[in-house]
C-alpha cells in the first residue's frame, strides 16, 4: 500500500467511523500499527486537515478542506442524491432550501461525468403522508445541539398532559410519522424523544454541557435501538 493510499484510507475511516475514534480502531480499520496512525495524523494535520483529539481519547475529523477531494463512485452519487431529496421531503423550510443548495454545489464542483450522473440520478424520494409541522423553530434546536446548551420548553404528551421540560438536546431524528428531538431529560433523568409538533415556548439557556453531546447521543441511539429490538421481540412472543 502506498503512503498516499494509506492516508486516503485513514481520511475515509475518520469520516465514516463513530467518533471520537481511537488510534487502535483506526489501526484495525486501515491495517497498520498505532504508531503509523499517530504519524499519519500528524501528516494530515500538516497539510491542512483539522483533526481534533489526542492519543487515548480519540480523533474527530472536523475539516479537511485543504486535502484533495475524493471522487465519488456512481452508487455514492445516487446515495447523496437520494438522501438530499429525502431531506427536501421531510425537513423544515431551512433544511429544504439547504438540501437544494447542496445539490447545486455538488453538481458545480464535481467533474463533468459525475455532475451529469448527479443531475440525472436514477433514485428519488417521495412521501405522500404529511409529517406534522413543528410548533417550535427546528433551526433553533439544531443550533442548541451544536452549541451543546440546555433548552427548556412545554410539552404535551400523547395523553394530553402538559409538563415543562429542561433537557440537554442531542440530535433531531426524522421518523416515519413525526420529527423528534432526542435529548437527556432532566425531569425524568433519562433519554427521551420529544415530538417537535408537541413542543411549545422553546427557550435556549446559557447552561452548557459541552463536550458531552457526541457520546451522549451515541448512548441515546444505542438505548433506543435496544428498546426497538425488545419491542419487536415482544410482538413476536
Amino acid at each position: 500500500m502506498t503512503r498516499t493510499n494509506r492516508l486516503f484510507r485513514l481520511l475515509q475511516a475518520l469520516r465514516t467511523l463513530p467518533n471520537p475514534v481511537t488510534a487502535a480502531r483506526l489501526a484495525e480499520e486501515t491495517d497498520v500499527s498505532e504508531r503509523t496512525i499517530y504519524r499519519d495524523i500528524d501528516t494530515l494535520r500538516g497539510v491542512g486537515a483539522i483533526i481534533d483529539g489526542t492519543a487515548g481519547y480519540g480523533y474527530v475529523l472536523t475539516e479537511d478542506a485543504a486535502v484533495p477531494p475524493m471522487s465519488f463512485e456512481p452508487e455514492e452519487i445516487e446515495a447523496l442524491v437520494l438522501g438530499l431529496r429525502e431531506v427536501a421531503q421531510i425537513g423544515d423550510a431551512a433544511l429544504v432550501q439547504s438540501a437544494k443548495s447542496a445539490l447545486s454545489k455538488l453538481q458545480a464542483r464535481l467533474p463533468d461525468g459525475q455532475a451529469h450522473r448527479l443531475k440525472h440520478a436514477v433514485l428519488s424520494a417521495k412521501r405522500f403522508a404529511e409529517i406534522p409541522k413543528a410548533t417550535v423553530d427546528a433551526g433553533v434546536l439544531r443550533r442548541a445541539c451544536w452549541d451543546e446548551v440546555e433548552v427548556a420548553f412545554s410539552y404535551v404528551d400523547g395523553k394530553g398532559d402538559e409538563t415543562t421540560r429542561n433537557v440537554k438536546p442531542l440530535g433531531i431524528s426524522f421518523m416515519d410519522r413525526s420529527n423528534c428531538l432526542i435529548a437527556y431529560c432532566l425531569l425524568r433523568n433519562g433519554f427521551r424523544a420529544f415530538r417537535l409538533d408537541r413542543m411549545q415556548n422553546l427557550s435556549v439557556t446559557d447552561k452548557s454541557f459541552r463536550p458531552h453531546r457526541v457520546p451522549m447521543l451515541r448512548d441515546a441511539l444505542s438505548h433506543y435501538s435496544q428498546e426497538a429490538i425488545k419491542a419487536a421481540a415482544n410482538r413476536l412472543n
